[in-house]
């Protein structure tokens, strides 16, 4: 090995255990690495630059700009109010379709702020109605986690994986391209939770939870951010209700019909609303959730050096030597069940700048398309539901519920058995090798 091979090792085993120590906030974790690479001259400063403007970086800042001010119009405050009203009238019957209406919203929008907006909301129709908080607590992360599946930007990974892909040579994907294998996925994991998270939480449900407000979420490696943002209520503004909205439909009609990638139309869109002041530029930048950019870029860095030094293509060719000898179908099964054993322990950004360089090398050693590979990378990528630490949505249902760890190793396992079959066949018939 070389001297940047042995480098590069060490800071990214450090990165690792550091991560699954979670003592220390995973994007000064990741900043770390990327700044001791950059020190040791593994990777030059143009490179770090270039990870800190990389697309993805550029679409999820921009993103969350549009995000924050639909939430600063007081239209998300004003759906949660009619969706409490249908409750209401409806029961518990509402209260499933008003997790149905959030995840919707997750398809589109991060999904940390829209279940920090929707728990305590679902957590106090649950009360009035008399019935346990926990039995939608759960169901609404996972759901939210899984819509977010559906589409190119409905998660960080997603768009992760997309950019690292298009950096190893391979076209971009579609805004609705995985659609196909995230959709069955969130139906079927909507109808396991439907019918069995309920009786699998069994007694525990009984147990009374805390009164934790969104504010008091406090996990160094949840990257969760600053909760406040999202929690406070906002009066209804129509007119920049209907702009904000207008904005972001067009941001996603631009990047679906493959006029504009996805970076430029979210980046033109947070630009136009500042112009239209239908959010302050202090607002902008107070909605961008810098701690999450910063994780991704500092990712990337290390992804850089990975490949630079040529570490990431000897451990490539190490795992596709030992899967030479086996069919498509079985490494696509490997590589899924491997990401998603990763994800259980590390950050998404991490599992995806260590996977994706697999998921492309797997396909091209094999003969075949390298898409189904990163499709399953993607999927697998963000179906953390085993432990209460996978993803940051688990983590504030986790406190809000007064959940035990067990309760999601009890519904979660199951879930991300039957999510692993349903993406495995879905991707066999949507992405054929």
């Amino acid at each position: 090995m070389t001297i940047e091979q042995v480098l590069t090792l060490v800071v990214l085993v450090a990165v690792v255990g550091a991560l699954i120590w979670d003592k220390v906030r995973a994007d000064v974790v990741a900043l770390t690495g990327a700044a001791v690479l950059l020190m040791t001259g593994v990777v030059r400063p143009v490179e770090v630059q270039g990870a800190f403007a990389s697309p993805a970086i550029i679409a999820l800042a921009s993103l969350f700009v549009i995000a924050y001010a639909l939430e600063l119009s007081g239209l998300l405050d004003r759906a949660i109010e009619l969706a409490v009203a249908m409750c209401r009238r409806l029961g518990a019957t509402g209260i499933w379709l008003m997790l149905g209406a959030i995840g919707l919203l997750s398809s589109f929008l991060n999904s940390t702020p829209i279940v920090v907006l929707g728990a305590p909301v679902v957590r106090d129709v649950a009360k009035t109605l008399g019935l346990p908080p926990k039995r939608y607590l759960m169901p609404l992360s996972y759901l939210t986690v899984l819509t977010g599946c559906c589409t190119l930007i409905g998660t960080s990974t997603n768009l992760l994986v997309d950019d690292m892909a298009r950096v190893a040579g391979q076209p971009r994907f579609g805004m609705f391209e995985i659609t196909p294998v995230g959709l069955p996925m969130a139906l079927a994991g909507a109808l396991y939770l439907f019918l069995f998270s309920g009786k699998l939480m069994g007694k525990s449900m009984t147990r009374p939870a805390p009164d934790a407000a969104p504010s008091e979420i406090d996990v160094p490696g949840a990257q969760i951010g600053n909760a406040s943002l999202f929690a406070e209520p906002r009066p209804f503004q129509p007119v920049k209700a209907m702009i904000a909205s207008a904005v972001f439909v067009g941001a996603i009609a631009l990047a679906a019909g493959g006029i504009v990638p996805i970076a430029a139309s979210a980046f033109a869109g947070a630009v136009l609303l500042i112009l239209l002041r239908v959010i302050s530029p202090d607002e902008a930048y107070g909605g961008l959730r810098p701690q999450i950019l910063i994780l991704i870029a500092g990712m990337v860095v290390i992804g850089i050096a990975m490949e630079e030094s040529g570490l990431a293509a000897d451990a490539t060719d190490a795992l596709v030597g030992s899967m030479r000898h086996v069919g498509p179908l079985t490494a696509l099964i490997v590589l899924y069940a491997l990401t998603m054993v990763l994800t259980e322990l590390l950050s998404n950004a991490t599992v995806a700048v260590l996977v994706t360089p697999i998921a492309v090398a797997l396909g091209e050693s094999l003969g075949v398309s390298p898409r189904p590979f990163l499709v399953a990378v993607m999927m697998a990528g963000s179906a953390a539901f085993a432990t209460p630490f996978g993803y940051q949505t688990n983590v504030i249902v986790y406190q809000m519920g007064g959940y035990s760890y067990v309760d999601f190793v009890k519904v979660g396992l199951p879930l991300n058995l039957l999510t692993f079959v349903v993406a495995i066949l879905a991707i066999r018939v949507f992405f054929p090798f």
